[in-house]
């Protein structure tokens, strides 16, 4: 087993983890992290998916495991759905990341924006988009299609 380094914080470790469906996207800033718990080399990490059928959910495992291993750190995940995931756990910072990627953030239909434009009243062309939690939408006025990050409460 590798030694433990005192340098990097577990929960820097784990906060720095992608999600993989939005590669840009920290699992800490979307909200998916509840908790990171140390006692020694053991790291306890509490998550819930965005989705009870979230398909990236055992790559975000794996991916929080490979990042405390290659520091000397064992873990324990822990996978809770109560309570469930909201897109209200999305940071600040998260939602300015959605939208600099091109993803319009989570909100009420009516006041989405084209996160190219800023222009509103978008069109829904399809309930989903690239992945099942977001929709796909098309600009009124510069005509781009964008997704929006579907508002979960």
């Amino acid at each position: 087993m590798a030694e433990v380094s005192s340098l990097v914080s577990p929960l820097f470790l784990v906060s720095s983890v992608k999600d993989p469906e939005i590669p840009a996207m920290s699992i800490w800033d979307l909200g998916i992290v509840r908790s990171v718990e140390t006692e020694d080399n053991l790291v306890s990490v509490t998550i819930t998916p965005t989705y009870s059928g979230c398909p990236a959910m055992d790559t975000i495992r794996a991916d929080i495991a490979a990042a405390l291993a290659e520091h000397g750190y064992e873990c324990d995940i822990k996978t809770v759905y109560s309570p469930p995931w909201t897109t209200d756990m999305i940071s600040p910072l998260g939602r300015r990341h959605l939208a600099e990627i091109g993803i319009a953030p989570p909100g009420h239909r009516e006041q989405v924006l084209c996160p190219r434009c800023a222009a509103g009243d978008p069109r829904l062309v399809s309930e989903f988009g690239s992945t099942a939690c977001k929709a796909l939408m098309v600009c009124s006025s510069c005509g781009e299609p964008f997704d929006l990050f579907k508002e979960l409460r």
